[in-house]
């Protein structure tokens, strides 16, 4: 019959969704049922309150008491199945982290590969080469800037007994023309001839003197 009709669409696979949904379904109906045997036991009990002890009373107490007898089985089932919908929400649950953490995985193996890739094209000689002339390019500016940051200084070989002689000499020298300016003479840089761009001659020794004073 298959090969001549074709086999049957099959069904999907039940999930764990679904199995939730069609038991919560099934817990909503448990629930109207015991709202209406509650409102049945409320009836009894208001009309038992009413009536006195006898044959009455006992005939409505015996329907109360089936009543509630049908509640607490429909209570019964109503928990066996929240208890199964617990569990598998928790299963869900379990399910739905163990997809995340196989993202999470397959994340991680992918960044892993691009970073393999990516330090592949590193030449760790190169880099340390460049560290190293990085390094001598340092040293060289550091003896430069200790070169020019240098003083000059007196040179070593120059005697102390020439410096000591030349200096006595000029100290003669300026005790020489001093004791010219007060003899009235002209000191002997104001001896020289007279430049070209002055059209008179200097004054006479008396005006030196007066400005010397």
């Amino acid at each position: 019959m298959n090969r001549l009709f074709g086999s049957a669409p099959k069904a999907p696979k039940p999930t764990l969704n679904s199995a939730i949904t069609n038991l919560d379904g099934r817990i909503s109906s448990f629930d109207v049922k015991i709202a209406s045997l509650n409102a049945e036991l409320g009836t009894y009990q208001s009309k038992m309150a009413k009536m006195r002890d006898g044959p009455g009373k006992s005939a409505l107490k015996a329907k109360a008491l089936k009543v509630l007898q049908r509640r607490k089985q429909y209570e019964s089932q109503r928990d066996q199945l929240q208890s199964q919908v617990w569990n598998m929400e928790q299963a869900q649950t379990m399910q739905d982290n163990l997809a995340g953490v196989m993202t999470t995985v397959d994340a991680m193996k992918t960044t892993q590969k691009e970073l393999k890739k990516q330090y592949g094209k590193v030449d760790l000689d190169k880099i340390e080469r460049l560290q190293d002339e990085m390094a001598d390019l340092m040293d060289v500016g550091n003896e430069i800037n200790e070169t020019l940051s240098r003083g000059y200084e007196v040179p070593d070989d120059v005697d102390e007994a020439e410096l000591d002689a030349e200096l006595e000499l000029l100290g003669a020298e300026m005790e020489m023309e001093g004791a010219g300016m007060e003899a009235g003479g002209v000191p002997d840089f104001m001896k020289d001839e007279v430049p070209e761009f002055i059209d008179e001659p200097p004054e006479t020794s008396g005006k030196v003197q007066e400005a010397a004073r």
